[in-house]
């Protein structure tokens, strides 16, 4: 059984998603794209991924420990693990992440994984800008990229 919850945060309603053991999505969301007739309702780990969620964005945690699932291919898997050992505070290039991976020409497919990443914040995808210093591509929206990156670097 799943467990849907919209948390309604400093940068825009986050989407959250999880069954009893594990988190599944967390998406920064429109809030047109909330479907009505659906019946939200939270569960011990989504009030633990609220609880850790105000923490970073009250600038008290700068990593995260909750019980993830991920759901993509191997490639989108390393990825997103490696997006993991980008440090609070800091950035990293899409190419700084393909040499990381071993696959130096992986860029743009880094890029795509990004876009895909199922758990926006905990997995730092906000962390990855363009190789000339630009905030590119964020699934969530550049503005709300801005305002992670900001929080992060306010809070060092």
């Amino acid at each position: 059984m799943y467990f849907s919850y919209i948390y309604k945060s400093k940068i825009g309603n986050i989407f959250i998603k999880t069954d009893e053991n594990y988190v599944y999505n967390i998406n920064i969301i429109d809030i047109s794209s909330i479907n009505k007739n659906f019946e939200y309702k939270k569960n011990i780990i989504i009030e633990e991924v609220i609880k850790q969620l105000e923490e970073y964005f009250n600038g008290k945690r700068k990593t995260f420990e909750l019980p993830i699932n991920l759901k993509g291919t191997e490639f989108q898997k390393k990825v997103w693990n490696e997006l993991q050992e980008i440090p609070y505070g800091q950035t990293r290039t899409y190419k700084d992440i393909a040499i990381k991976i071993g696959n130096p020409n992986a860029s743009r497919a880094i890029g795509n994984a990004n876009n895909k990443n199922p758990i926006a914040i905990i997995i730092p995808c906000h962390r990855v800008i363009g190789s000339n210093s630009k905030l590119v591509g964020y699934a969530g929206g550049i503005d709300k990229k801005f305002k992670l990156l900001e929080l992060e670097k306010n809070n060092k």
